[in-house]
């Protein structure tokens, strides 16, 4: 087959190709991206060793570009990771959320309509759910979780996913969407919690953290998102939304707390900072369907999770260092100036 993966030079999409390349090495890989601050090109360079990989600078909200490489490529499955996803960004520029977010995935499935996929895969975020409070930890997100957003980040999202269930009914597009939880592992981008602590700790620089800490993530590793993911795209129900989680709960202060343990740092290099406007309070991830219906587990808890993690951005020092100094944005005009 040949898929489509929108925002592969990203953090989660990235990962996804590797995990398609590893697991399904006779399928061909077209990664479109825009490479935006987000999209690190050498994220990628070991795919691009891959005869069964190519890379494509592209928009997904650039109708043009997008329906030519589909007229080229003709693909069967298009996963679409493309997506601004910042949520203190989206409270500075809302603008480039719903162009991205909104019609960039519009763009997509119009695609997919002329050209005919089996199936068009969405990856959508719990943040659409709003939040759960503090002292309810019976609480969980389930499928069935009315969508009440809390930035233009999660609005954007879940104006997405809706737009994606009407082409699907409307149209008779085939389509899946998962919702996960908050991500970490390999290639995650330094602004994001976990590698901006890990990275400012290993300088011995002060650590930002928001409010009192008290916010609680479900924390869900890369490589267990991407074997979801795989799987609803590949055997989910067509026109379903399926939850993606770990029941990997923390706080805020509890990851910070995890980090500066495996690397040997102190405390005292925590500072609490003013509490980001909107900022949910609680996010759970309710499993239960993809577990029923695919029989999918998450395989990677908390504390083995960040120990891996740690180790990949110890190992993987020049990565990080290049987009702190921002050198990663010209990787690509070296690989392609002369092309």
């Amino acid at each position: 087959m040949t898929i489509i993966v929108t925002g592969g030079a990203g953090f989660i999409g990235g990962n996804f190709i590797y995990y398609q390349l590893k697991h399904y090495p006779q399928d061909r890989i077209v990664c479109l991206d825009s490479l935006t601050y987000a999209g690190n090109l050498k994220t990628l360079e070991g795919a691009m060793k891959s005869d069964h990989f190519c890379f494509v600078k592209c928009d997904v909200a650039d109708r043009e570009a997008v329906f030519a490489l589909f007229e080229e490529e003709k693909p069967d499955i298009v996963v679409n990771f493309a997506a601004e996803s910042h949520v203190d960004r989206s409270v500075e520029n809302p603008e480039i959320f719903l162009k991205t977010n909104i019609m960039g995935t519009q763009v997509l499935m119009d695609a997919c309509r002329k050209y005919g996929i089996l199936r068009f895969h969405q990856v959508g975020t719990d943040e659409v759910y709003g939040d759960l409070p503090l002292d309810r930890p019976d609480l969980f997100f389930s499928e069935d979780s009315p969508l009440h957003t809390s930035s233009p980040y999660s609005a954007s999202k879940a104006a997405a996913d809706l737009l994606v269930l009407a082409y699907s009914r409307t149209f008779g597009l085939p389509v899946s969407i998962t919702r996960c939880s908050n991500n970490y592992g390999p290639y995650h981008f330094p602004e994001k919690l976990i590698p901006l602590i890990i990275t400012r700790a290993l300088a011995d620089e002060s650590l930002p953290v928001y409010g009192t800490g008290e916010n609680i993530r479900d924390w869900l590793y890369v490589e267990d998102h991407c074997s979801a993911i795989d799987l609803v795209m590949r055997k989910g129900r067509e026109g379903e939304v399926y939850n993606i989680g770990a029941h990997n709960e923390r706080n805020n202060l509890q990851v910070v707390k995890t980090i500066l343990s495996a690397l040997g740092k102190p405390e005292s290099l925590i500072r609490f900072v003013k509490d980001r406007p909107g900022h949910d309070r609680r996010y759970a991830i309710d499993p239960t369907k993809i577990q029923n219906e695919l029989g999918w587990e998450a395989q990677t808890d908390f504390d083995t999770g960040i120990r891996k993690t740690v180790q990949w951005y110890l190992d993987h020092q020049s990565w990080w260092k290049e987009i702190l100094a921002g050198d990663y944005r010209d990787y690509y005009a070296q690989m392609y100036a002369n092309r």
